[in-house]
């Protein structure tokens, strides 16, 4: 006799069963479900919402999980995630998981506060958080924008839109990079650029930027180092680290570095050289970036939140991600720690939440939060003085 036997008639078509296993314990056809699940589904095309991202990440990272729900005795429900001690759960490599959600077939029945407590998580924290299904709207308290290049034509009919819609911004765009060519030398943008001294320079770029700001650097933590290590060297794999690298006189002056599946690029780092600051090199490689897209392949070139100002400009509209919180027995629309809170709180919450999500030991943690400090105290400073 089967299970069904003595069961009532669509009971195991309704009830969902979970595991919850180190990303180096799936299966193949555990990932093989979880890749059909993303290319269902266009809401979870990005790069860091398929398994190959998760398992990168458990790869450095022993905490690491994910928990695989089964409806109708299949794969149908993926949630990767860190456990942290204490039942406190972050998104899988954050704080680089831009975007993060619970990979699922429509019409799979779970409650996020019920897959959490089977998982062992007593709260997760989200802010880039992607539900086409809209299961996590009790849990939101915060809908934010997002950026991205997405092409369904000619690259350069997308760039002659964005220059019509703000033709002033574009010529002083263009004014810059033709200063950088004419007083530096001829532009290249060289991708994918396999070049170590390049992904170098931009990892060290970047790293004197956070300092400089006064920023903890989540470049320095080991794991951080090995993930985008291992990364890089991805070159024949479904999913691969993608370094796009503007060069000026053959010096390389900016670049940007991420992870790429299919069509879709999703850089993390952003960085130029601050020698060639006053000709806006960023700006130029990413103006760059979007020609060049046809020719890479590229349908989508993600920029994700945050400095609106630098990056609205090269987008023809927004999507939008969610921050929140689940808990148990957390009312609805009490999702947010810091709601209701002062700016200066806020603030300063997010920054803790930054450090410790980078910072998997106590004493990175603890150094991260007297160079945050530091950071803070020079920014004061500076202000002062001007």
């Amino acid at each position: 006799m089967a299970l069904g036997d003595f069961l009532p008639e669509g009971f195991l078509l309704t009830m969902l069963t979970t595991e919850t296993v180190h990303p180096s314990r799936l299966t193949p056809g555990q990932i093989a479900a979880w890749r059909a699940l993303c290319a269902r589904e266009p809401a979870f095309s990005s790069p860091l919402l398929g398994p190959d991202f998760t398992l990168a990440v458990g790869a450095v990272r022993e905490d690491a999980r994910v928990t695989v729900g089964y409806h109708a005795c299949r794969p149908a429900l993926f949630w990767p995630h860190h456990i942290r001690p204490g039942g406190l759960a972050r998104p899988i490599g954050a704080p680089f998981s831009d975007y993060h959600g619970v990979i699922s077939a429509p019409g799979v029945p779970f409650s996020p506060a019920e897959l959490m407590a089977e998982a062992g998580v007593r709260r997760f924290v989200f802010d880039g958080l992607v539900d086409p299904q809209g299961r996590f709207a009790q849990c939101t308290s915060v809908e934010r924008p997002v950026y991205g290049v997405r092409l369904t034509g000619d690259a350069n009919a997308y760039f002659e839109a964005l220059r019509a819609d703000s033709p002033k911004r574009f010529k002083n765009m263009r004014r810059l990079e033709h200063k950088l060519e004419r007083e530096v030398g001829p532009l290249t943008l060289e991708a994918p650029d396999r070049a170590q001294d390049a992904f170098e320079s931009l990892m060290a770029w970047k790293s004197d930027q956070f300092r400089r700001t006064g920023l903890h650097d989540v470049l320095a933590p080991d794991w951080v180092r090995a993930l985008m290590a291992s990364l890089f060297a991805m070159t024949n794999a479904p999913m691969q680290g993608l370094l796009v690298t503007l060069r000026a006189g053959g010096r390389p002056v900016a670049g940007h570095f991420g992870v790429r599946a299919g069509d879709a690029f999703h850089p993390w780092i952003a960085a130029f050289d601050p020698a060639f600051a006053a000709y806006g090199p960023g700006v130029t490689l990413v103006s760059q970036a979007i020609r060049a897209m046809g020719r890479l392949g590229l349908k989508s070139y993600d920029l994700s939140g945050g400095h609106d100002h630098y990056k609205k400009p090269f987008v023809l509209g927004t999507e939008t991600v969610s921050q929140g919180v689940v808990a148990h027995g957390q009312k609805a629309g009490a999702a947010n720690r810091f709601a209701d809170r002062p700016s200066t709180l806020v603030r300063v919450g997010r920054r803790l939440d930054h450090i410790a999500a980078v910072e998997p030991t106590l004493p990175g943690r603890i150094g991260g939060v007297i160079s945050a400090l530091a950071g803070a105290s020079r920014r004061l400073g500076a202000g002062a003085g001007e």
